[in-house]
């Protein structure tokens, strides 16, 4: 499990790109509340450096942060000494019950296992783990990132650190690739890395469709509260409906 984010993607993951975690926790907050959810235990799969869960934790939650980097869970595990952390995919974990499931920044789009459950399987098990009531709270990425055949180049840098990316998208397959390319400082020399990440793309009415055919009530929107999602990102609020037994007379 350390072949995505290693060492120094991770680091500048942490430092260069925490914004997205960080504007999106008022609103992830915000929902909780608004569902009724003051308390106990939220999974976080694909958690990261533990931004999301430092910010669960400051205002009373458990927290159970799940990732296949054991370079990002490292960092979290140093950040938030208060929440549990748990090198594995959030495919494969096992879920405990919980009054909530989050996952920030299009995770269950990456291809990292090559033998995963589906998508349905997995929502399925987070269906069953959540006590009535409880929501999952999720974004992916859809078609339409790479708007034309030619790839999409960037960069962007920190004080000690520069990150290359090249994106290219298979229209025809939905597939989105992102060549990542690393230089960070150690001592008087840079260290290069390089990482190939891929993505399935997902549309809005596809993830729809299979959450209603698992009994979730789903809301769909393109922020977390103010903040609003990159293009072609969708945000999904599913609910486990609160089953009431009739009274027999």
């Amino acid at each position: 499990m350390n072949n995505w984010y290693r060492e120094d993607l991770a680091y500048i993951h942490d430092i260069g790109f925490r914004s997205y975690a960080l504007q999106a926790m008022p609103g992830i907050l915000a929902i909780l509340k608004q569902h009724g959810i003051q308390d106990g235990l939220i999974i976080d799969l694909g958690c990261g450096s533990g931004l999301a869960a430092e910010e669960l934790v400051r205002v009373g939650y458990q927290v159970l942060g799940v990732d296949i980097s054991a370079a990002m869970i490292a960092i979290a595990r140093q950040r938030v000494p208060m929440a549990q952390f748990q090198l594995d995919s959030l495919f494969q974990v096992e879920i405990p019950n919980c009054h909530a499931v989050i996952s920030l920044g299009e995770c269950f789009n990456y291809l990292f296992d090559p033998e995963s459950q589906t998508l349905t399987q997995v929502f399925q098990r987070i269906y069953n783990a959540l006590t009535p009531g409880g929501v999952f709270i999720f974004d992916i990425a859809e078609p339409g990132q790479v708007t034309n055949a030619t790839p999409i180049k960037s960069f962007t840098e920190g004080d000690d650190w520069i990150v290359l990316v090249e994106k290219q998208e298979d229209s025809v397959q939905h597939l989105l690739t992102r060549r990542i390319i690393t230089f960070r400082q150690v001592g008087d020399y840079y260290r290069r890395d390089d990482e190939l990440h891929a993505l399935q793309l997902y549309s809005t009415e596809e993830i729809t469709t299979m959450l209603y055919q698992l009994g979730f009530q789903v809301e769909t929107g393109n922020c977390y509260g103010q903040f609003a999602l990159p293009h072609a990102h969708v945000a999904f609020v599913a609910k486990k409906p609160i089953v009431f037994l009739k009274e027999q007379v």
